[in-house]
């Protein structure tokens, strides 16, 4: 049993069930215990892998939508470079890259900003971004902690972690699903007893006519970021690029996964050691942000993103000096990325600007 287990069966044994909320962010960011505390979760020798640890070529690609974001906004000098949830620093060094080989004058122009709130992985990405120029990171717990000017924003798989809340039908109405301990003494999820102050807090229209045991999802602080992006690139100026899991579970069901070791499993086991993630609304998002005055382009799936990005003549182009087994591996890798039976239609890209904004790369009408 974790320390996260017995916190988690403590918390329910003196003040009943945990929101499936409480219980992901206790798991993902508790300050001694939590998952993301973890030294070694993300690569591949972790428990999960993301895009820019599959290939150097997608953070490559995302240098050079934000460097084409950049110059199609007017080139503001100075501006912010920020990525919400930077892992190891992977996908930021290598935009960084390609962003001083096509267009140096942004690379001088933007200070950066990390949304990180682990120490352990603030550490990994001060030594993976130890050369970005011209200044280093600056690390900030949210958005909050950015200065004033235009805004440039990666969020890679950082709104699947943001905690969830579910309710459930119910044959007594929808009640928000929480975790309980069941009677063999094991964590189950289950249905909280009261009906009204969960669901008119959470600002959810759920139908009246749902079959009993249909679930609704709701990521309150996911969508508060887009709004508060949003808000920002109205006022200031800038472009954000959103990617992450979407649309991929039947209406009705909980998408809340656990993922330990590259393969999926009870969320509810080995608390603080297994990752969690939930699939994104893109189309509530789309729609807080357009309502918080944002130009909106997508949800385009992540292939579609990366082949209209020149994925494919990076392709050829790093292929053309390898040898046969590294060959195999860049096709591995970017055939990983693209293709819709793996990470291509699973993931989605979205990305919002200034009203006045024309189509920004990838997202061409």
């Amino acid at each position: 049993m974790t320390p996260l287990d017995r916190l988690v069966r403590r918390l329910i044994a003196q003040a009943g069930p945990l929101p499936v909320s409480r219980f992901m962010a206790l798991a993902l960011q508790h300050p001694e215990h939590g998952f993301y505390r973890r030294a070694t979760a993300i690569g591949r020798h972790g428990d999960f892998i993301t895009a820019p640890e599959i290939s150097q070529v997608f953070g490559e690609l995302v240098g050079l939508w934000l460097a084409e974001a950049w110059d199609r906004t007017g080139r503001p000098d100075p501006c912010v470079l920020c990525e919400a949830g930077p892992g190891r620093g992977v996908l930021m060094a290598d935009a960084l890259r390609a962003v001083r080989r096509v267009l140096p004058a942004f690379n001088d122009a933007l200070s950066l900003y990390l949304i990180e709130s682990s120490e352990t992985l603030r550490a990994t990405q001060a030594d993976v971004l130890a050369d970005a120029e011209p200044r280093g990171p600056v690390w900030i717990e949210g958005l909050h902690g950015l200065p004033e000017g235009p805004l440039f924003l990666i969020a890679n798989e950082f709104l699947d972690a943001l905690p969830v809340r579910q309710f459930i039908m119910t044959p007594n109405g929808w009640r928000e699903r929480a975790v309980a301990l069941g009677d063999d003494g094991r964590l189950v999820f289950a249905a909280s007893d009261n009906p009204a102050d969960a669901v008119a807090a959470s600002g959810l229209s759920l139908p009246e006519n749902a079959e009993e045991g249909e679930v609704r999802e709701f990521q309150p602080e996911a969508l508060k970021f887009i709004c508060d992006v949003s808000k920002r690139l109205v006022a200031c100026g800038g472009a954000a690029l959103l990617v992450d899991y979407g649309g991929n579970f039947p209406a009705g069901r909980s998408t809340l996964r656990g993922i330990l070791s590259h393969g999926l499993v009870d969320p509810l086991d080995n608390i603080g050691e297994t990752d969690l993630s939930v699939d994104v609304d893109f189309g509530r998002l789309a729609y807080s942000a357009g309502a918080a005055g944002a130009a909106v382009f997508g949800p385009v799936g992540q292939g579609a993103l990366l082949r209209s990005l020149g994925i494919e003549a990076r392709r050829t182009a790093l292929k053309e000096s390898a040898p046969m087994e590294e060959a195999e591996a860049i096709d591995s890798a970017i055939d990983r990325l693209v293709d819709p039976a793996a990470m291509g239609t699973a993931f989605k890209a979205l990305a919002l600007a200034p009203p006045t904004c024309s189509p920004l790369p990838g997202f061409a009408p």
